[in-house]
């Protein structure tokens, strides 16, 4: 029988209802927090497996966003910037009282860590942060024209845009959606595991709202650095992500550790106990 008890409320932010769930301990001043962020298409219970590990020397936060579970849109079409998407994880700080949190994002829930930790709001509120599977958008950029300048690094280079082919096939109109509801979702499931329901579809706004020319992200100043410790998790048979995404981190992270693991892109769900594992040592040197 499933003994996770969860504590669950609804967080109002601009233009969205966000589902948030706590478990494990009381907040406390000698109670570590963590606060998870998922990618797509999952929602928060990708993370359910690592919360039961934890939950009984943490307090733990996790919520849907915008895009995806049980949190809702208000008014259409709906914001789903990064800039909003940032906003949504301070709104439910505020709202939970949480501070000096430990933030944990996968995929997408990785993307929003990365501008959430370059974020003014974030010194007072979050203490550390571990990225999973999913890279900061401007350093990713940077990054693409560094090799673009030097022939020896093309091969790399044409590596990862083969691994990104996906974000090019989700800005087409029309045809994503019809290859979600008609066979992509089933297959997902099975594959994972575990239902995701419409948040293939609902999320495609995602990569829609990010990825056109124009659009406004949060960005910290060109020679601003992250001050607070970092770790970053490359699983090395991720089929979307390279390992070398990591190179030039250190230029504009102060305190990085990157930690390896033999996994794939799912590595939070398929080794849970290795991420609660490698979260509870983060916390216990704190």
């Amino acid at each position: 029988m499933d003994t996770l008890m969860e504590r669950r409320r609804s967080v109002a932010a601009r233009g969205a209802e966000l589902a948030v769930f706590e478990y494990g301990l009381q907040p406390g001043p000698d109670v570590p927090t963590l606060a998870f962020i998922h990618g797509y298409p999952d929602d928060h219970r990708v993370f359910l497996q690592a919360i039961r590990e934890l939950a009984a020397t943490h307090h733990v936060l996790a919520y849907d966003t915008r895009n995806a579970g049980a949190s809702a849109v208000v008014g259409a079409p709906g914001d789903f910037t990064l800039a909003a998407l940032v906003d949504d994880l301070f709104a439910v700080l505020a709202e939970t009282g949480a501070n000096r949190v430990h933030l944990v994002g996968h995929d997408w829930g990785s993307i929003q860590g990365w501008a959430a930790v370059q974020d003014p709001r974030a010194a007072a509120l979050i203490s550390r942060y571990t990225s999973i599977s999913g890279p900061d958008l401007r350093h990713f950029a940077r990054w693409v024209r560094t090799r673009l300048r030097n022939p020896r690094s093309w091969r790399p280079l044409a590596g990862q845009l083969l691994r990104s082919w996906y974000i090019a096939a989700f800005l087409v109109p029309v045809l994503p959606e019809a290859a979600w509801r008609l066979f992509l979702t089933r297959r997902y499931e099975q594959l994972a595991k575990r239902d995701v329901g419409n948040d293939p579809v609902r999320g495609l706004a995602l990569y829609r709202a990010n990825f056109f020319p124009g659009r406004n992200r949060p960005s910290p100043p060109a020679r601003a650095k992250v001050a607070m410790p970092v770790q970053v998790v490359v699983p090395l048979r991720d089929p979307f992500l390279s390992p070398d995404l990591v190179e030039g981190l250190e230029a504009w992270v102060e305190d990085l550790t990157v930690v390896t693991v033999d996994s794939g892109h799912w590595w939070p769900a398929t080794r849970a106990v290795e991420l609660a594992e490698l979260l509870r040592t983060s916390d216990a040197g704190v």
